[in-house]
């Protein structure tokens, strides 16, 4: 649609959110609000949207680098000014302008497509979406006329209690003729150094241009957020979508209410969810897994067959058939081969492991290369930080190393090799050899005995 162009007002600071944060980048399932209305664009059909920036325009940008171009709101007077400042920027072959908010994430795709139909097919000067709510507290009012006309749109600042009683609110979503917006964006009053594009709605209509509403019925998906209370409201819908989109997609979810997974997470079919399982970030986890109960994981890819009970995993890599915890931490840059065991009170971070190794109890092993079907023995720490610097360890095919061993980094335990229980190693231990790190064992025979009867003799005296 080259003659029709997407623009997505964000330039507000949102003061209602109490927050350092520009509205536009709360985030909703894990991803800034504002890029969800950046996708809807795209999955729509409309190309590339336009987004009008300002408080923390840098930030706003750098979250949709590469999803968008940028008009800047240097100053904020209000969406009337960012629409007039968007008209400057486009070129002259653009025939309708499709104006969209930054704080409305959850609008379909299909939403967008129907309005730029209806527009067309009623070859209208504006078209603008409204919705019922319940409660319009905060909402512009659409006033009809007797004939079910649009009128005007009624802030509710401006609202008598009558207008205020109207539960038909302008979602601020709409698409307008260019050619007649300039104009008209030119003759808004100003309330406060800001002038507002609803307000070109009655000047169309007192020029006799037609002005048209699509009502849309699911005012959940066309919400806007200005406060925390709103952004959670917006969450428990998005939340439930995405889980209803895993249902048909074959997941098993035991207990939907506590479990939490962002819009972003892909899941294969058969997977099992167990309760307090919480999906964040770009996570994608394989078929035929259990997950849960009591876990989160990060921005991680698991393979077919992985089980994770009671753990942490954040940006990490897990082949198929791996299993982890419970009570388990796999820190950023761990990567896991088939069949790895990792059991209870491990951390890993920064680590590839072998196939077929394990690391049952209570270990820490960071910044190392374990290769396969090693036996990584409780208690085994692998000692990476100087103070001022990480160094790497590396551990051979089939080594065992036993437990309490501390390896001492930079080291090196070839394939095949033995370390002993109970030993600190800094030293590398050649293939197939055997490190032993400990004071030799010394039995008194007797001592007990004789000191608990000194300690008698001592009472008595």
């Amino acid at each position: 649609m080259e003659d029709t162009m997407p623009v997505i007002l964000a330039a507000g600071r949102g003061t209602r959110m109490h927050s350092g944060l520009a509205k536009a980048l709360h985030e909703l399932g894990g991803v800034p609000l504002v890029e969800h209305v950046a996708r809807a664009v795209v999955q729509a059909g409309l190309g590339r949207p336009l987004v009008v920036v300002g408080y923390q325009a840098e930030r706003v940008e750098e979250a949709l680098e590469g999803k968008a171009d940028f008009v800047i709101q240097s100053e904020m007077h209000g969406t009337g000014d960012a629409v007039l400042k968007t008209l400057d920027a486009l070129p002259s072959s653009v025939h309708d302008l499709v104006v969209l908010v930054g704080d409305c994430p959850l609008i379909p795709a299909d939403l967008i497509r129907q309005l730029v139909a209806y527009h067309r097919e009623h070859e209208a000067a504006a078209t603008i979406v409204t919705t019922y709510m319940e409660d319009p507290t905060g909402y512009g009012r659409v006033v009809r006329s007797s004939n079910g006309q649009v009128e005007a749109i009624v802030e509710e600042s401006q609202a008598d209690a009558r207008t205020k009683a109207v539960q038909e609110i302008n979602t601020g979503i709409g698409i307008w003729r260019t050619d007649h917006l300039r104009e008209i964006l030119q003759q808004l009053p100003w309330h406060d150094e800001e002038r507002y594009l609803p307000e070109a709605v009655p000047l169309l209509i007192a020029e006799n241009r037609s002005v048209q509403a699509l009502l849309f019925p699911q005012a959940s998906l066309v919400m806007g957020i200005n406060t925390r209370r709103e952004l959670a409201k917006a969450e428990a819908v998005l939340r439930q979508m995405t889980l209803d989109r895993l249902f048909d997609q074959g997941v098993t979810i035991v207990d939907p209410g506590s479990t939490y997974v962002d819009a972003d997470v892909e899941i294969g079919q058969d997977t099992i969810l167990y309760p307090m399982t919480f999906l964040r970030g770009k996570t994608k986890i394989g078929r035929e897994c259990h997950i849960g109960p009591m876990t989160t994981i990060v921005s991680s890819r698991l393979g077919d067959g992985v089980a994770v009970e009671r753990s942490v995993v954040e940006q990490s890599a897990l082949a198929s058939r791996c299993r982890v915890g419970p009570f388990s931490h796999l820190r950023a840059g761990t990567y896991l081969d088939h069949n790895v065991k990792i059991g209870n009170f491990v951390e890993l971070k920064n680590t590839r492991v072998g196939i077929g190794t394990k690391a049952g109890h209570h270990s820490y092993l960071g910044d190392a290369t374990i290769g396969g079907r090693v036996n990584i023995g409780a208690g085994t720490v692998i000692v990476n930080y100087d103070g001022q610097a990480k160094h790497p360890t590396f551990i051979g095919d089939e080594a065992f190393v036993g437990c309490n061993a501390n390896l001492v980094a930079p080291v090196e335990i070839g394939a095949g090799a033995y370390v002993a229980a109970g030993s600190t190693v800094t030293q590398n231990v050649p293939p197939g050899g055997l490190a032993i790190a400990r004071s030799r064992q010394e039995v008194k025979v007797g001592w007990a005995k004789e000191r608990k009867q000194r300690h008698v003799d001592t009472t008595r005296s």
